[in-house]
């Protein structure tokens, strides 16, 4: 099949799974836009195998995972447009096979676990279902200091895959029997992972949610000061993803932290605007952190009086300065 073929049929797939990505992406140059396609239709591709309506057995997932493996590493013959498009990414962009490991050995965790006892169990998820992921966008951007900018790619991906986890609650426990809410943070606030299964909303499940909230902002704050290392091309983009994600976090906060009754959504008029906000401040400042806060309107680290938590993601050795 053509590139413009797998272009075409990765575009659609994260036109129609990821609107907050695929409005992101639309704002990239095409040097990165069209890989960004390719790369989202196979992480797309990997998550149905596990939450599909009628998944089939563990074993059956196991093997279409590995299937995925094999294909994109080259490791065997594959006619998926997507699969043969993102090996092809690999040899061009120079993306580890750690990185594909690490994503395909998450997507193997969701086979098998459905909850999560601490914040540092749930990181290792997170290595492969979100920090994967914005090492190998941090690889076709290409970057000129790359390293300096990774471990900040790191807590992007992560922020941003944790306030999908905060808004999901309730479709995760409910269609997939999954809670990525740490049973820690519930007991620290006498809930636990029981109430959220019966969607019993409470002060306690409350004050869970806003410190996940918290948690996930230190991981934006780390993640968007990043932004400035990325070429400048790569800046706005990232940034626009930035606050539409992180505009969640006003919603749940609106609901009072009531996720288990409905799912927040943010509506196509409010991503736009949140898009062109941003564009203005940051012609404004420049300052991807300045506009970040202007438009979100979330509270800093420094003036929410947050302190660093006493559980840090093991690869980020520097998150400790958030």
């Amino acid at each position: 099949m053509t590139s413009h073929e797998r272009i075409r049929r990765s575009k659609a797939v994260q036109r129609h799974t990821g609107l907050t990505f695929h409005v992101a992406t639309r704002l990239l140059p095409k040097r990165v836009r069209h890989p960004t396609y390719v790369l989202y239709a196979f992480f797309r591709t990997a998550d149905e195998i596990v939450d599909a309506v009628d998944p089939g057995p563990p074993a059956e997932q196991r093997r279409e995972l590995e299937r995925l493996r094999a294909a994109v590493l080259g490791e065997c013959e594959t006619d998926d447009p997507v699969l043969a498009g993102v090996a092809d990414l690999r040899d061009r962009h120079d993306i580890p096979r750690e990185e594909i490991d690490a994503f395909v050995d998450s997507m193997l965790m969701d086979v098998d676990k459905g909850r999560y006892r601490t914040r540092d169990e749930l990181s290792a998820y997170l290595r492969g279902s979100s920090v994967a992921v914005g090492h190998m966008m941090l690889d076709v951007m290409d970057p000129d200091d790359a390293e300096t900018a990774r471990p900040h790619a790191a807590a992007l991906g992560e922020a941003f895959q944790l306030t999908n986890f905060l808004r999901d609650v309730r479709e995760d426990v409910r269609e997939y029997d999954r809670i990525y809410l740490p049973a820690e943070t519930l007991r620290s606030h006498g809930c636990s992972h029981a109430d959220i299964e019966s969607l019993t909303f409470s002060d306690g499940v409350a004050a869970a949610i806003r410190d996940e909230l918290r948690w996930t902002e230190r991981r934006y704050r780390r993640g968007v000061d990043g932004i400035r290392y990325l070429p400048e091309d790569c800046q706005f983009p990232v940034l626009a993803a930035a606050v539409m994600y992180a505009d969640q976090h006003r919603l749940i906060r609106e609901r009072g932290y009531d996720v288990l009754s409905a799912r927040p959504t943010l509506t196509v008029r409010r991503r736009l605007g949140l898009v062109a906000r941003a564009w203005l401040h940051w012609q404004f400042s420049g300052d991807p952190l300045a506009a970040f806060y202007e438009v979100t309107d979330l509270e800093t680290p420094t003036d929410a009086g947050e302190v660093p938590s006493r559980v840090e993601y093991a690869h980020d050795p520097s998150s400790g300065s958030d």
